[in-house]
């Protein structure tokens, strides 16, 4: 090996690190429109949760076919047992998030989902013997410390369902970084479709299947291909590139945008907890990116 190969390597990890954060944060910016389209959807969750599975699961489904030049049964053979585990974390969390906010509040939801990256961290070192640095360890407190400076005005809200409900989302989504991140071979296009169509088959015996009206449809496809297809093929394709905490930390930024875009399209103010909450959790993503990308251009290739 070459002098010359050290720094070509080191660049290339870098740049897919890079790539990997900037991918799990456009999934996050992407998500965070949920809990605005979820109000703005006047239908039962369960009929919601249906129709926005079923449509993300046929556009998942054309991006899959479109990915793998038409082998699309011998891609979804390839999966495994692993895809469906993945495609079970994803629906898993979906539908407790969905459903959830019918019993308590999206503060509270956001708030024990923001445990999904000790959840995350945890089971990566066992299962994977991932390290987890001092310092994501310590900014992941600083944003479950904002995520509940955000919350603690609604929590007493919330009731046993709807905790309940909460922590089944952050489980599911804890289980589906790691899952991710241990099968690296896994083909994302079709895994998550696989998740859209679990998701849909939960819903199914609960939902009302006659055609949503004119103004829900148009919400329902908007929630279904650009707020969960999109977000799904965006955070599956950087999770793989960066540490299972790491990935979990910066989602934390969907639980920041949600009220943002609710003030813009609905006027809602967020209140001063949120705002004070938000500064903390942005801060502490923001230090913790800066720290790492000065950490990684600090490092110095020696020669064989």
């Amino acid at each position: 090996m070459t002098t010359l190969d050290h720094p070509l390597s080191a660049s290339g990890a870098t740049a897919q690190h890079r790539r990997g954060l900037l991918l799990v944060a456009g999934a996050a910016i992407v998500w965070s429109a949920g809990g605005l389209l979820a109000r703005m959807i006047e239908t039962d969750p369960w009929t919601k949760l249906f129709w926005r599975s079923l449509f993300a699961f046929f556009f998942l489904l054309a991006y899959a076919w479109y990915r793998n030049r038409g082998r699309l049964v011998a891609t979804f053979r390839e999966l495994g047992w692993p895809g469906v585990v993945l495609g079970l974390c994803f629906a898993t969390a979906s539908t407790a998030f969905i459903v959830g906010l019918s019993y308590t509040t999206v503060a509270n939801i956001m708030f024990v989902q923001a445990g999904a990256p000790f959840i995350a961290g945890l089971l990566g070192w066992l299962i994977m013997r991932e390290r987890v640095r001092l310092r994501s360890w310590i900014a992941s407190g600083a944003a479950l410390a904002g995520i509940g400076v955000i919350s603690r005005g609604s929590l007493e809200a919330g009731n046993v369902v709807g905790d309940l409900l909460a922590i089944t989302c952050a489980l599911g989504f804890a289980g589906a970084i790691v899952t991710t991140r241990r099968h690296k071979h896994l083909r994302m296009a079709p895994a998550t479709c696989l998740a859209t169509l679990f998701t849909a088959l939960f819903a199914l015996p609960f939902a009302h299947l006659a055609a949503p009206d004119t103004s829900d449809f148009f919400y329902l496809v908007l929630f279904g291909v650009g707020q969960m297809g999109i977000g799904l093929i965006l955070f599956t394709g950087g999770v793989r590139l960066v540490p299972a905490a790491e990935a979990g930390l910066m989602s934390i930024l969907e639980a920041i945008l949600s009220p943002l875009w609710v003030w813009l399209a609905l006027s809602e103010t967020p209140s001063e907890d949120t705002l004070i909450g938000g500064a903390i959790v942005l801060g502490a993503i923001v230090v913790h990116t800066l720290i790492d990308w000065r950490a990684e251009r600090t490092v110095v290739p020696t020669p064989d």
